[in-house]
């Protein structure tokens, strides 16, 4: 219930306009590092869920294809549950090193499927002028998420003993 009302205050804040002040003219995709940190405390179902509920309301955000951001972020957050419970020691570093790859893969395969493959004039000024200072933006932000969803994460672990 808490992940879930975090969500969605990190979506109203990612969706007003003018909330979100604009760095080289690319706003962040808040929701991104929240279902990243989440999955790194939560079991590989809680993370695949949150994952995909946090892609699914990207996509409504940005008016994308219906379920493109959803099954991107429910595979990477079901893979990192997975990983974070048997593989990987859950600390910042390992979290800033996530948010990198993870946003910025997907991020990239954004860019590639709606500009690259629908042939639009000068991809590479998109890529430059758009999604690097959106990924900048949105990586920042992820320090905020992690040390948040770690804060969260104790006290529910808390009140279940």
């Amino acid at each position: 219930m808490a992940y879930t009302i975090e969500i969605l205050v990190f979506f109203m804040v990612q969706e007003t306009p003018g909330l979100m002040p604009s760095v080289f003219g690319a706003r962040p995709v808040l929701l991104m590092p929240v279902a990243l940190s989440i999955a790194l405390f939560e079991s590989e179902k809680a993370a695949m869920s949150f994952g995909l509920l946090c892609g699914l309301l990207i996509d409504f955000g940005m008016s994308a294809v219906l379920g493109f951001h959803g099954l991107l972020l429910a595979v990477i957050c079901f893979t990192l549950g997975v990983l974070a419970a048997n593989l990987i020691r859950t600390n910042f570093l390992t979290a800033m090193l996530v948010a990198v790859v993870a946003c910025g893969s997907v991020l990239l395969l954004q860019w590639l499927f709606f500009y690259v493959l629908y042939s639009f004039d000068s991809p590479i000024y998109a890529l430059t002028e758009h999604y690097l200072p959106r990924f900048g933006y949105t990586v920042a932000f992820m320090p905020i998420a992690y040390y948040f969803n770690r804060a969260l994460s104790i006290q529910i672990r808390a009140k279940e003993e």
